[in-house]
Protein backbone atom coordinates (compact mmCIF):
# COMPACT_ATOMS: atom_id res chain seq x y z
CA UNK A 1 0.00 0.00 0.00
CA UNK A 2 1.70 3.47 -0.84
CA UNK A 3 2.04 5.79 1.93
CA UNK A 4 0.15 8.96 1.50
CA UNK A 5 1.05 10.55 4.39
CA UNK A 6 3.46 13.73 4.10
CA UNK A 7 7.79 12.77 3.97
CA UNK A 8 8.98 14.54 7.15
CA UNK A 9 12.43 15.79 7.08
CA UNK A 10 13.46 15.98 10.91
CA UNK A 11 16.14 18.49 12.17
CA UNK A 12 17.19 18.22 15.37
CA UNK A 13 17.27 14.79 17.73
CA UNK A 14 17.85 15.96 21.29
CA UNK A 15 16.14 15.17 24.49
CA UNK A 16 12.65 16.17 23.02
CA UNK A 17 13.65 15.41 19.52
CA UNK A 18 14.13 11.80 19.64
CA UNK A 19 11.40 10.68 21.24
CA UNK A 20 8.67 13.04 19.52
CA UNK A 21 10.19 11.67 15.78
CA UNK A 22 10.10 8.11 16.77
CA UNK A 23 6.11 8.89 17.42
CA UNK A 24 5.92 9.93 13.80
CA UNK A 25 7.72 6.72 12.29
CA UNK A 26 5.48 4.72 14.70
CA UNK A 27 2.29 6.45 13.21
CA UNK A 28 3.35 5.61 10.15
CA UNK A 29 5.05 8.64 8.66
CA UNK A 30 8.59 8.24 6.98
CA UNK A 31 10.74 10.18 8.86
CA UNK A 32 14.45 11.46 7.75
CA UNK A 33 16.44 13.40 10.33
CA UNK A 34 19.89 14.96 10.78
CA UNK A 35 21.78 15.98 13.70
CA UNK A 36 25.12 16.41 15.01
CA UNK A 37 25.22 13.26 16.94
CA UNK A 38 26.12 10.20 15.21
CA UNK A 39 24.55 7.95 18.08
CA UNK A 40 21.22 10.00 17.59
CA UNK A 41 21.30 9.17 14.35
CA UNK A 42 21.72 5.61 14.94
CA UNK A 43 18.63 5.73 17.26
CA UNK A 44 16.45 7.10 14.84
CA UNK A 45 17.31 4.18 11.98
CA UNK A 46 16.68 1.60 14.83
CA UNK A 47 13.17 3.24 15.73
CA UNK A 48 12.73 3.05 11.63
CA UNK A 49 13.73 6.04 10.46
CA UNK A 50 16.11 7.41 7.68
CA UNK A 51 19.44 9.07 8.18
CA UNK A 52 20.81 11.83 6.30
CA UNK A 53 24.55 13.17 6.30
CA UNK A 54 23.43 16.33 6.37
CA UNK A 55 20.53 19.03 6.53
CA UNK A 56 20.32 18.91 2.71
CA UNK A 57 19.83 15.97 2.25
CA UNK A 58 17.51 15.59 5.02
CA UNK A 59 15.19 18.33 3.56
CA UNK A 60 15.34 16.87 0.06
CA UNK A 61 12.56 15.48 -0.67
CA UNK A 62 10.70 16.57 2.28
CA UNK A 63 6.87 17.48 2.51
CA UNK A 64 7.44 18.85 6.01
CA UNK A 65 10.42 20.15 7.47
CA UNK A 66 10.44 19.87 11.36
CA UNK A 67 13.43 21.45 13.78
CA UNK A 68 14.08 20.83 17.34
CA UNK A 69 17.11 22.57 18.27
CA UNK A 70 18.21 24.70 21.65
CA UNK A 71 17.92 28.48 20.80
CA UNK A 72 17.73 31.54 17.51
CA UNK A 73 20.83 30.89 16.71
CA UNK A 74 21.01 27.23 15.85
CA UNK A 75 17.34 27.57 14.16
CA UNK A 76 19.12 30.83 12.34
CA UNK A 77 22.33 28.26 11.43
CA UNK A 78 19.59 25.07 10.45
CA UNK A 79 17.93 27.78 8.19
CA UNK A 80 19.95 30.07 6.36
CA UNK A 81 23.05 30.00 4.03
CA UNK A 82 23.36 27.55 1.22
CA UNK A 83 23.33 24.45 3.35
CA UNK A 84 20.28 25.70 5.41
CA UNK A 85 16.98 24.57 4.97
CA UNK A 86 15.20 27.10 3.16
CA UNK A 87 18.24 27.02 0.03
CA UNK A 88 17.38 23.02 0.39
CA UNK A 89 14.13 22.51 0.88
CA UNK A 90 11.15 22.62 -1.95
CA UNK A 91 9.26 25.03 -2.71
CA UNK A 92 5.61 24.56 -0.96
CA UNK A 93 7.53 22.60 1.70
CA UNK A 94 6.00 23.52 5.21
CA UNK A 95 8.67 23.96 8.19
CA UNK A 96 7.74 23.87 11.21
CA UNK A 97 10.20 24.30 14.10
CA UNK A 98 8.95 23.51 17.41
CA UNK A 99 12.22 24.74 18.70
CA UNK A 100 12.00 27.44 21.63
CA UNK A 101 13.60 30.75 20.61
CA UNK A 102 12.46 34.67 20.21
CA UNK A 103 9.14 35.37 18.71
CA UNK A 104 10.95 38.20 16.29
CA UNK A 105 13.26 35.07 14.84
CA UNK A 106 10.57 33.44 14.19
CA UNK A 107 8.68 36.44 12.24
CA UNK A 108 12.01 36.65 10.33
CA UNK A 109 12.37 33.43 9.59
CA UNK A 110 8.38 33.22 7.77
CA UNK A 111 9.65 36.36 6.04
CA UNK A 112 12.50 34.66 4.55
CA UNK A 113 10.77 31.75 4.05
CA UNK A 114 8.22 33.36 1.86
CA UNK A 115 10.43 34.41 -0.57
CA UNK A 116 11.51 30.46 -1.00
CA UNK A 117 8.18 29.37 -1.31
CA UNK A 118 8.61 27.96 1.96
CA UNK A 119 5.34 28.34 4.52
CA UNK A 120 6.53 28.68 8.43
CA UNK A 121 5.01 27.41 11.41
CA UNK A 122 6.13 28.23 15.06
CA UNK A 123 4.84 25.29 17.08
CA UNK A 124 7.03 25.39 20.33
CA UNK A 125 6.00 22.79 23.03
CA UNK A 126 5.43 22.64 26.49
CA UNK A 127 5.36 19.02 28.32
CA UNK A 128 9.29 18.26 28.69
CA UNK A 129 10.82 14.92 28.01
CA UNK A 130 8.24 12.84 29.34
CA UNK A 131 5.21 14.90 27.66
CA UNK A 132 7.62 14.14 24.19
CA UNK A 133 7.69 10.58 25.07
CA UNK A 134 4.28 10.34 25.73
CA UNK A 135 2.92 12.38 22.87
CA UNK A 136 0.87 14.68 25.58
CA UNK A 137 3.11 17.93 24.58
CA UNK A 138 1.21 21.39 24.81
CA UNK A 139 1.56 22.94 21.38
CA UNK A 140 1.46 26.41 20.75
CA UNK A 141 1.06 27.69 17.22
CA UNK A 142 2.13 30.75 15.30
CA UNK A 143 1.50 31.05 11.53
CA UNK A 144 -1.16 30.86 9.22
CA UNK A 145 -4.60 29.16 9.54
CA UNK A 146 -3.88 26.72 6.13
CA UNK A 147 -0.80 25.79 7.21
CA UNK A 148 -2.00 25.31 10.77
CA UNK A 149 -5.06 22.75 9.31
CA UNK A 150 -2.37 20.88 6.95
CA UNK A 151 0.00 20.13 10.22
CA UNK A 152 -2.79 19.20 12.40
CA UNK A 153 -2.78 15.68 11.90
CA UNK A 154 0.90 15.82 12.99
CA UNK A 155 0.48 17.76 15.52
CA UNK A 156 -1.68 14.96 16.95
CA UNK A 157 0.23 12.31 16.67
CA UNK A 158 3.09 14.51 18.75
CA UNK A 159 0.51 15.92 21.13
CA UNK A 160 -3.07 16.29 23.29
CA UNK A 161 -3.44 20.32 23.66
CA UNK A 162 -2.65 22.19 20.39
CA UNK A 163 -3.99 25.79 19.64
CA UNK A 164 -3.24 28.06 17.12
CA UNK A 165 -2.98 30.94 18.72
CA UNK A 166 -2.24 33.96 16.05
CA UNK A 167 0.08 35.00 13.50
CA UNK A 168 4.11 34.33 12.99
CA UNK A 169 5.70 34.81 16.24
CA UNK A 170 2.63 34.08 18.41
CA UNK A 171 3.29 30.22 19.25
CA UNK A 172 6.57 31.47 21.10
CA UNK A 173 5.33 34.64 22.65
CA UNK A 174 2.92 31.82 24.48
CA UNK A 175 5.67 29.92 25.71
CA UNK A 176 7.78 32.69 26.67
CA UNK A 177 4.80 32.87 29.29
CA UNK A 178 4.64 29.27 29.60
CA UNK A 179 8.46 29.34 30.88
CA UNK A 180 7.81 32.44 33.47
CA UNK A 181 4.97 30.53 34.93
CA UNK A 182 6.94 27.06 34.78
CA UNK A 183 10.11 28.71 36.33
CA UNK A 184 8.00 30.56 39.02
CA UNK A 185 6.69 27.18 40.17
CA UNK A 186 9.35 25.37 40.65
CA UNK A 187 11.05 28.22 42.91
CA UNK A 188 7.40 28.06 44.63
CA UNK A 189 7.51 24.26 44.67
CA UNK A 190 11.81 24.09 45.91
CA UNK A 191 10.98 26.63 48.71
CA UNK A 192 8.13 25.00 50.38
CA UNK A 193 10.23 21.72 50.08
CA UNK A 194 12.92 23.39 51.94
CA UNK A 195 10.25 25.04 54.69
CA UNK A 196 8.81 21.52 54.86
CA UNK A 197 12.22 19.67 55.51
CA UNK A 198 13.53 22.10 57.96
CA UNK A 199 10.24 21.98 59.66
CA UNK A 200 10.73 18.45 60.31
CA UNK A 201 7.37 17.42 58.23
CA UNK A 202 7.06 14.08 56.07
CA UNK A 203 7.78 15.49 52.99
CA UNK A 204 6.35 12.72 50.93
CA UNK A 205 2.88 13.29 52.74
CA UNK A 206 3.02 16.65 52.60
CA UNK A 207 3.40 16.72 48.91
CA UNK A 208 1.03 14.31 48.33
CA UNK A 209 -1.93 16.19 49.85
CA UNK A 210 -0.43 20.03 48.76
CA UNK A 211 -0.70 18.53 45.17
CA UNK A 212 -4.62 17.35 46.06
CA UNK A 213 -5.36 20.60 46.80
CA UNK A 214 -5.23 24.48 44.92
CA UNK A 215 -1.66 24.87 45.30
CA UNK A 216 -1.08 21.25 43.18
CA UNK A 217 -0.30 21.78 39.42
CA UNK A 218 1.18 19.60 36.34
CA UNK A 219 4.72 20.94 37.82
CA UNK A 220 4.51 19.44 41.22
CA UNK A 221 3.06 16.21 39.28
CA UNK A 222 6.09 15.31 37.18
CA UNK A 223 8.78 17.13 39.90
CA UNK A 224 7.73 15.49 42.76
CA UNK A 225 9.62 12.30 42.82
CA UNK A 226 12.80 14.88 41.57
CA UNK A 227 12.10 16.73 44.72
CA UNK A 228 12.16 13.86 47.15
CA UNK A 229 15.02 12.03 45.92
CA UNK A 230 16.93 14.79 44.65
CA UNK A 231 17.13 13.12 40.85
CA UNK A 232 18.14 16.10 38.48
CA UNK A 233 18.25 14.15 35.65
CA UNK A 234 17.86 16.63 32.96
CA UNK A 235 14.20 16.50 31.71
CA UNK A 236 14.50 20.08 30.48
CA UNK A 237 18.33 21.81 31.42
CA UNK A 238 18.58 24.69 33.59
CA UNK A 239 21.03 26.09 30.75
CA UNK A 240 18.14 26.07 28.47
CA UNK A 241 15.63 27.81 31.30
CA UNK A 242 18.02 30.60 31.74
CA UNK A 243 17.64 31.01 27.84
CA UNK A 244 14.05 31.08 27.90
CA UNK A 245 13.76 32.91 30.58
CA UNK A 246 16.01 35.93 28.70
CA UNK A 247 13.34 35.58 26.09
CA UNK A 248 10.45 36.37 28.06
CA UNK A 249 11.88 39.20 30.18
CA UNK A 250 13.67 40.83 27.15
CA UNK A 251 9.81 40.35 25.18
CA UNK A 252 7.97 41.90 28.55
CA UNK A 253 10.23 44.77 28.12
CA UNK A 254 9.54 45.52 24.71
CA UNK A 255 5.83 45.44 25.61
CA UNK A 256 5.71 47.37 28.33
CA UNK A 257 4.83 44.38 30.97
CA UNK A 258 6.06 44.48 34.28
CA UNK A 259 7.50 41.02 35.53
CA UNK A 260 8.85 41.96 38.98
CA UNK A 261 8.43 38.00 40.38
CA UNK A 262 9.28 37.19 37.29
CA UNK A 263 12.65 38.82 36.93
CA UNK A 264 13.58 37.59 40.48
CA UNK A 265 13.20 33.89 39.60
CA UNK A 266 15.52 34.82 36.22
CA UNK A 267 18.02 35.85 38.51
CA UNK A 268 17.45 32.42 40.77
CA UNK A 269 18.39 30.33 37.53
CA UNK A 270 20.87 32.42 36.15
CA UNK A 271 22.56 32.06 39.45
CA UNK A 272 21.96 28.64 39.63
CA UNK A 273 23.98 28.04 35.71
CA UNK A 274 26.48 30.18 37.52
CA UNK A 275 27.17 27.90 40.33
CA UNK A 276 27.83 25.14 37.44
CA UNK A 277 24.46 23.75 37.69
CA UNK A 278 23.17 24.73 33.99
CA UNK A 279 23.06 21.05 32.62
CA UNK A 280 21.06 19.60 35.41
CA UNK A 281 16.81 19.53 35.41
CA UNK A 282 15.18 22.80 35.79
CA UNK A 283 14.05 21.32 39.22
CA UNK A 284 16.94 21.81 40.73
CA UNK A 285 16.28 25.34 41.32
CA UNK A 286 15.54 23.26 44.86
CA UNK A 287 19.35 23.23 45.22
CA UNK A 288 19.84 27.03 44.85
CA UNK A 289 17.17 27.19 47.74
CA UNK A 290 18.85 25.00 49.88
CA UNK A 291 22.56 26.97 49.42
CA UNK A 292 20.64 29.62 50.57
CA UNK A 293 18.76 28.15 53.12
CA UNK A 294 22.53 27.44 54.41
CA UNK A 295 22.85 23.26 53.28
CA UNK A 296 25.86 22.12 51.31
CA UNK A 297 25.04 21.17 47.81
Amino acid sequence: MTNTLPKVAWIGLGIMGSPMSENLIKAGYQVTGFTLEQDKLDRLTAAGGTAAASIAEAVRDADVVITMVPASPHVEAISYGPDGILENAKSGALLIDMSSITPQTSVDLAKAAKDKGIRVLDAPVSGGEAGAVEAVLSIMVGGEQADFEQAKPIFDTLGKTIVLCGPHGSGQTVKAANQLIVAVNIQACAEAVVFLEKSGVDLQAALDVLNGGLAGSTVLTRKKDNFLNRDFKPGFRIDLHHKDMGIVTDAARNVGAALPVGAVVAQLVAALRAQGDGGLDHSALLRAVERLSGAQV
